[in-house]
């Protein structure tokens, strides 16, 4: 039985397009069968690490978060790596990321930045055990239709597949972990 996966969505923009990806990508995961919910950055007045009252605003995160075998992080990429946002999630929220498995969905302008999750791909594998997922999005502007509008949508059927794919590894690894990852020390 899969156990719940939660997307994150990252970008602070209120017409991103990170936000597209995680909405698609929650629909190809209910698809597949799996329990999913959507969280969306944009919501919450999240503070700064470092302020101290940061960890009071994360409360909802931190629960999903703990309570996901497999969390999926669509997030922009901006000048050559993950915003900002995504990174003070994860630093507010520490210790929730032990062994999970995380998966990345990247908006980005241009096809440059291809590796921008790799440094924290490689901080959630080695700070908190986490099994990341080796198939992720990585979609630039022209993946999508009427851009910046109301009606804006993962455009092109690569980007769709993509997705599609990434939901379904998630799922399965979701259920293959479950109880693998369980038995793994704190």
């Amino acid at each position: 039985m899969s156990k719940k996966i939660s997307v994150i969505s990252c970008s602070l923009n209120p017409q991103n397009r990170s936000y597209v990806l995680a909405r698609t990508a929650v629909s190809y995961l209910r698809e597949a069968g799996a329990e999913t919910d959507l969280h969306d950055l944009r919501n919450h007045g999240i503070e700064f690490c470092g302020i101290p009252s940061a960890r009071e605003s994360i409360s909802e995160f931190k629960i999903a978060i703990e309570q996901s075998v497999a969390i999926l992080l669509p997030v922009p990429i901006c000048k050559f790596d993950v915003i900002a946002a995504a990174k003070n999630l994860i630093e507010l929220t520490v210790r929730s990321w032990t062994i999970k498995v995380v998966g990345f969905l990247c908006a980005a302008g241009g096809n440059a930045s291809y590796m921008s999750v790799m440094r924290i791909a490689n901080s959630l594998m080695l700070d908190f055990r986490c099994l990341i997922i080796p198939r992720f999005v990585y979609a630039v502007s022209d993946d999508f239709a009427n851009a910046r509008t109301d009606r804006m949508e993962a455009g092109s059927d690569e980007i769709r597949q993509r997705l599609s794919g990434l939901a379904h590894v998630t799922v399965e690894l979701d259920r293959a972990a479950g109880s693998l990852l369980g038995r793994l020390p704190q």
